[in-house]
């Protein structure tokens, strides 16, 4: 019986062993026996799972979105000329038509829309449309004072909309800030920039902005990124941006 027990312990032993070793990732310790935990991966590696379209700075026809002012005008029947509001199904409401489709439309396309509406009362109707000045908003998120839409006027780049939205946080990683936009494909492009460089050289790239980039501010050292585009891209970007970024940015 004793011979048994003592048998067993070197068994039990080993399990154990097996237990904190085997199965555990390893750990790296330092010389006070201090256990670090491992490093991040690198933030760019949480997007290398998204089909991001290359990034390319041609400048795509203006198009609607929902809040956009538009106006309509019909030389022909000057009543029917009106300024009007994209609705945040998209829609604008015509005289005496109803409601047509506007958002994600190049003024030509709305143009033909419009006259294909109104060709039910007039005659070969001739419709121009105009979009009116707007802001130019843009969403910054991540490690920011105040993350959120921002309005822009004039022409901004990314550090002004970053110094705007409450600037970095002590948390923020300025060296690895993201821009993502819509490109000329429909999908989703995404550039990195180190804005620390801008802080310090002012002739450094800020990146020029455009109607509703997406600026994101990492934190320092964290792999979170890939968190962020699933987080903010599906439950948290206003239906403006949904529209501008185009389905397959988010999916």
């Amino acid at each position: 019986m004793l011979q048994r027990r003592r048998r067993t312990v070197p068994m039990i032993a080993a399990c154990a062993g097996l237990a904190l070793t085997g199965c555990s990732t390893p750990r790296t310790y330092d010389v006070m026996g201090r256990w670090h935990p491992p490093e991040p991966a690198p933030a760019e590696q949480a997007f290398s799972n998204i089909p991001y379209a290359t990034w390319t700075d041609y400048e795509p026809d203006y198009r609607f979105y929902p809040g956009d002012e538009i106006e309509v005008a019909v030389p022909s029947a000057p009543e029917l000329t009106k300024t009007l509001v994209v609705q945040p199904d998209g829609r604008i409401t015509l005289p005496l038509v109803g409601p047509v489709m506007a958002a994600d439309r190049t003024i030509p396309e709305l143009e033909g829309v419009v006259a294909q509406a109104y060709s039910t009362q007039l005659l070969r109707p001739h419709v121009e449309v105009s979009a009116k000045a707007a802001p130019l908003k843009v969403f910054v998120g991540g490690e920011v004072g105040n993350p959120g839409v921002i309005d822009l006027n004039g022409d901004a780049d990314a550090l002004r909309a970053i110094i705007q939205a409450g600037g970095f946080r002590s948390s923020a990683d300025a060296s690895a800030v993201f821009i993502i936009r819509r490109g000329p494909d429909g999908r989703g492009m995404i550039r990195r920039a180190d804005l620390l460089r801008g802080l310090r050289h002012a002739e450094t790239d800020l990146v020029p902005l455009r109607r509703f980039d997406v600026i994101y501010v990492p934190r320092t050292g964290a792999a979170n990124a890939g968190l962020f585009m699933q987080q903010y891209f599906r439950d948290l970007l206003p239906v403006s941006f949904s529209y501008a970024l185009g389905a397959q940015a988010v999916q």
